[in-house]
């Protein structure tokens, strides 16, 4: 048996015998692109202290990976097909690599920011080769299985982000997070060599690059404007990013409409199985995401537990994905997609229900039902999508079909920070000035905490320091009468120090049960329009989708229509 496997999957004359082997090195990376977004989220506060980030900074040290990550996965795709999936995700690895080590060597916002960007080209090339090299390496009757697989190993993705930053950050500083992601990606690299089949399509016609420059061109301004609108105001920059997003989201629907051979036939979206399978994606991830926002936020500066104990928290999330994921192997061939994704997505508007009764006073029982049921929600939902959706590709187009499926992920996911994000840091701000109205709190200060949480609570902390100070100097001052000022002086701010603290909280905790409404709202809408759009079991292809005839017969066979 030779080391290295050079034997292409499409020469193969029965199915790979080490596929499963094949399909734990595609889950490891998986797992590392996925991780690099959530183990953030508990590295934040502290890369914050240390470089002295503003929140436009933070927010583009979170964004700054997104942007390249979804912009370019259509692109990459298509040439990841055309010449080699397994070199794709090889080239990928190595510099999702370089970039983590970038970041653990960064001092400052720009060099974290170009860090991240970085990986985010590299995580381009991953994530759409893990799923073509999944579709082309297992048989039909087993892709929908390993599908789910690979779903599954995303939901643990985004538990265990938290839980090994955490375990990091005990001992070392943020910077230790980027690493979490290189010695993963070593033994990804070196297990793609070794057990997954190189693969490219059979058809080796040009790639079409003007297709894929408008489409990097509309989704990176798309991207941008979700961040930069909602966050920092609609300004020249904001408006520019729309008017591009739509001139090159035009530009790119007409060349695609009249090009021989297209990078993505647009006609695909006006059958209702893929269009409704992306946006089953893109709405749940918009939930998933938003809600993994402040769920963490709310764990780490409300209820106080530090990165670790944030990460173990977030477990029973991960365990429920794989329990949801092993019902849907089970449901989905008996009942059909519609089913249990239309299932899946009322779970996710029902987690999102029960965190309406968060309160001031919640603890984190309070939170286990519905990250439970937000689990169970992920895996009976997305697999389905993502095999209904790859299997919309003929063989020549894996690498497309991932990349759509990638990208619907990708700006739902940003959809869900930037929307219910905005929503959530409105609702505070408005919230805490409601609950400090009539104080005597300066408006700087005021200013300052409705920032974000961890600036209100940094807030009552200076309030208290300067109370704690005063408290001293009463003891170790001389003359009685001052002592007494002193004392009452450092009295005062004590308790408002406290005041202010159950304050925030308080805000906070409101503001989360504001988001999670309307993020109930949004989902509960997408699930009747997802049911709508999903065919029914029985339901078959009336007309092909394109014109050659491999295309057509693929539709067909994965019954999307």
């Amino acid at each position: 048996m030779r080391l290295v496997i050079n034997q292409p999957a499409e020469r193969m004359d029965r199915p790979y015998a080490r596929r499963w082997w094949a399909l734990l090195v595609l889950c490891l990376s998986l797992l590392i692109i996925v991780m690099a977004n959530t183990a953030l989220t508990v590295a934040a506060p502290a890369m914050t202290e240390d470089l002295g980030l503003t929140s436009a900074d933070l927010q583009w040290v979170i964004d700054g990976y997104t942007v390249p990550y979804a912009a370019l996965m259509l692109l990459l795709g298509a040439i990841g097909d055309k010449y080699s999936r397994r070199g794709a995700l090889v080239l990928g690895l190595v510099v999702f690599a370089g970039g983590s080590v970038f970041g653990y060597l960064a001092d400052s916002a720009a060099t974290v920011i170009a860090a991240r960007a970085v990986m985010g080209a590299g995580a381009a090339m991953i994530m759409p080769a893990t799923l073509s090299l999944l579709a082309a390496t297992f048989p039909r009757a087993e892709r929908a299985k390993a599908i789910t697989l690979w779903t599954a190993t995303a939901g643990l993705a985004i538990a265990a982000g938290p839980l090994v930053a955490g375990a990091l950050l005990e001992d070392h500083g943020w910077s230790s997070t980027f690493l979490i992601n290189v010695p993963v990606a070593v033994l990804a690299l070196l297990g793609a060599f070794v057990l997954v089949p190189p693969s490219k399509a059979a058809d080796r016609g040009r790639v079409d690059y003007g297709g894929g420059l408008l489409s990097v061109v509309w989704i990176a301004a798309l991207v941008y404007m979700i961040i930069e609108g909602p966050h920092f105001g609609w300004g020249a920059t904001a408006v520019t990013a729309a008017v591009v997003t739509g001139a090159g989201l035009v530009a790119f629907v007409l060349w695609e409409l009249r090009h021989p051979r297209p990078l993505l036939d647009v006609r695909r979206f006006t059958h209702r199985g893929f269009a409704g399978s992306n946006l089953a994606v893109a709405l749940f991830f918009l939930a998933v995401f938003g809600a993994f926002y402040y769920l963490t936020q709310h764990l780490q500066f409300v209820l106080g537990y530090d990165a670790l104990d944030t990460g173990l928290r977030m477990l029973p999330l991960a365990g429920a994905v794989f329990v949801g994921a092993a019902l849907t192997a089970l449901l989905t061939p008996r009942v059909g997609m519609k089913w249990t994704v239309t299932a899946g997505m009322v779970g996710g508007t029902a987690a999102l229900a029960l965190l309406t009764r968060v309160d001031a006073t919640s603890s984190y029982g309070d939170f286990v039902a519905p990250l439970v049921v937000l689990g169970l929600s992920i895996g009976l939902a997305l697999s389905p999508c993502t095999d209904a959706i790859m299997g919309a590709f003929p063989e020549s187009k894996l690498g497309v079909g991932g990349a759509v499926n990638d990208t619907s992920l990708e700006l739902g996911g940003s959809l869900g920070i930037a929307i219910l994000g905005s929503l959530l840091a409105t609702s505070y701000s408005g919230h805490l000035s409601d609950a400090t109205a009539g104080s005597k709190l300066p408006a700087s200060s005021l200013s300052t905490a409705q920032d974000s949480v961890g600036a209100g609570y940094a807030v009552a902390q200076g309030i208290g320091d300067k109370a704690r100070q005063l408290a001293e100097q009463a003891a170790h001052t001389g003359d009685p009468r001052q002592a007494e000022r002193l004392r009452a002086q450092a009295e005062q701010l004590g308790g408002g120090a406290r005041q202010m603290a159950d304050a925030v909280g308080s805000a906070f905790s409101d503001a989360v049960a504001h988001t999670s409404l309307i993020g109930a709202v949004i989902l509960g809408v997408g699930t009747l329009v997802v049911a709508l759009l999903l065919p029914g079991r029985q339901q078959t292809t009336q007309e092909p989708v394109e014109e050659p005839v491999e295309e057509s017969q693929e539709l067909e066979s994965s019954g999307v229509r």
